[in-house]
């Protein structure tokens, strides 16, 4: 999703050559998303592997000080253009993007843990409740009826992955009501990823394909299943043949979107780094599922799965640098 589709104030008084907060895009937090995977995902490397440790805890530093700087960034925009923040939280497709944060909330729970337990909880409660909020104001929306079906695109299942994750990163919270709202959140989350998964395979088989800007999304179709084996394993305490079941699918809709994803002709944008979380969870499901298995080919398939998921966000990192240094992130 690219800032340009955010309603902006008149080319008058705001120059496309001007870069301003204004165009700082929320869909930018879905770096800090894919980073904190990341993170999580090197520390299963080094538990199943024995990959340096030193590795999944700079990147989950970097994941934090990525963090302070979009919540910087997007907190002055929030004051200085109050207008523009509600605009993208009522867009239609937009909107659906402040789920970012919540989500990169509950991660950096879970990438703060071994380091302050206080700190994990205070920042799991916070992302639980934001979560939640987010997720009941969406739905009610879409209930409100007279929703265009050309925006049944996959980042309407952001805000309600997003409450998958809170099983995710809360399963061993000490608080007597995290159980409960554990289970609270699979609830909600697995039936609404399932609803919103129709809806938009739906769209996506008897409409128009989608922008070539939005492609990068596609890879959000995976999330549900990647981001369920591991809410289900949490909450059951393992993994099962229903957990794999989930795996696997996840793995055949990366195979299936991948090749829509990574092709020339789709320009760079900040809607980007919306490949990124996805992919981190299918890393970090598949290291558990090879952990949980004891199976040479799978351990090899999440070594494939995290070096691809490396790579990539290496890649998306140094080039969101880019535009962020020439301007160019910030401009309409």
């Amino acid at each position: 999703m690219q800032a340009s589709s955010i309603p902006s104030s008149p080319p008058a008084l705001h120059p496309r050559s001007q870069a301003s907060v204004r165009n700082l895009p929320v869909n930018l937090f879905a770096a800090v998303m894919g980073l904190s995977g990341l993170a999580l995902a090197w520390r299963l490397a080094h538990g199943g592997l024995g990959a340096p440790a030193v590795i999944g805890e700079a990147i989950g530093a970097l994941a934090f000080g990525v963090f302070v700087l979009l919540s910087a960034g997007y907190l002055a925009k929030l004051v200085k253009h109050p207008d523009a923040v509600h605009a993208e939280f009522h867009h239609p497709v937009a909107g659906n993007f402040f789920g970012t944060i919540a989500i990169s909330v509950l991660l950096l729970s879970a990438v703060a843990a071994p380091y302050s337990a206080g700190a994990a909880q205070t920042a799991w409660a916070l992302g639980v409740a934001a979560t939640l909020v987010l997720c009941f104001v969406v739905v009610s929306r879409l209930l409100k009826g007279q929703v265009d079906a050309s925006n049944a695109v996959p980042a309407w299942i952001v805000p309600c992955v997003a409450t998958l994750d809170i099983p995710v990163t809360g399963a061993h919270m000490p608080m007597a009501w995290a159980a409960e709202v554990n289970l609270l959140a699979a609830a909600i989350g697995s039936m609404m990823a399932l609803v919103l998964f129709t809806l938009i395979v739906g769209r996506l088989v008897h409409r128009e394909p989608l922008a070539p800007a939005m492609a990068p999304s596609l890879m959000v179709l995976l999330a549900p299943f990647a981001v369920g084996f591991l809410a289900y394993c949490n909450l059951v305490g393992g993994v099962d043949r229903f957990a794999a079941l989930l795996f696997y699918f996840g793995l055949f809709m990366f195979a299936v979107v991948a090749p829509k994803v990574f092709r020339p002709g789709i320009p760079f944008s900040p809607g980007w780094w919306g490949i990124s979380f996805p992919m981190a969870a299918l890393a970090n499901a598949a290291l558990q599922y090879a952990q949980a298995r004891a199976s040479g080919p799978l351990w090899a398939l999440a070594i494939v799965l995290l070096g691809v998921l490396s790579v990539a966000l290496a890649v998306l990192l140094l080039r969101t640098v880019r535009i962020a240094v020439d301007g160019t992130l910030l401009r309409p």
